[in-house]
């Protein structure tokens, strides 16, 4: 006759539980991870008064967790102005991406508003986040719409540009730099940022 030990029958009882948690785990609280080949992060660049051009960087990462906790992290060394030359001299002279090789955002975002999207629809959200850059850190606000793709995507944009200034991230000196070894007269010290980043679970 089988003696009947209780500790080993809780024990696999604890076990079984925890498998049928996994298994049975809400969607909601699956991970999203940022899709770099359908993200885009632009910026503008003004010089001479008014000349504006278009700049991007080619890579980005990021994720939301399960419980709402949101990161973007902008590799500085992608940035991309179609001209190499001012790319290698943004990279040196303005990032320094040798001792600052990235920009990160970090947030904290409301999941319940998120998972009531339905596919097909989108939501206005205002999100406040921490932006480091340069070894600076400045609290930014961003106006977002967050689309519903499908159950396993959603695509955020900004409706409303982000103002990057150079002073708050201690900019100030490597945009001179670049404004001296170009010949200019000016470049603003003021950026506008949008950009259009897709989450897939």
């Amino acid at each position: 006759m089988k003696r009947f030990f209780p500790g080993v029958f809780a024990s696999k009882m604890f076990v079984f539980i925890c498998l049928f948690w996994v298994a049975t785990i809400s969607p909601a609280m699956a991970q999203w991870t940022l899709n770099n080949q359908h993200s885009q992060l632009n910026f503008i660049s003004i010089k001479k008064g008014d000349v504006a051009e278009i700049h991007s960087f080619r890579k980005l990462n990021g994720e939301i967790n399960s419980s709402g906790g949101a990161i973007i992290i902008i590799d500085l060394s992608s940035v991309d102005t179609l001209i190499p030359i001012r790319d290698q001299r943004m990279r040196e002279m303005l990032f320094n991406v040798v001792k600052f090789p990235d920009a990160r955002f970090h947030a904290q975002l409301d999941m319940q508003q998120i998972d009531a999207i339905q596919p097909g629809s989108s939501k206005q959200l205002t999100v406040m986040g921490d932006f480091t850059l340069h070894g600076q850190t400045k609290q930014l606000e961003l106006k977002l719409l967050v689309s519903r793709l499908n159950k396993e995507s959603v695509q955020v944009f900004t409706y409303q540009p982000i103002l990057i200034h150079a002073k708050d991230f201690a900019l100030t000196a490597g945009v001179e730099k670049l404004r001296e070894v170009a010949g200019l007269p000016s470049i603003s010290n003021a950026v506008p940022i949008s950009f259009i980043l897709q989450f897939d679970k």
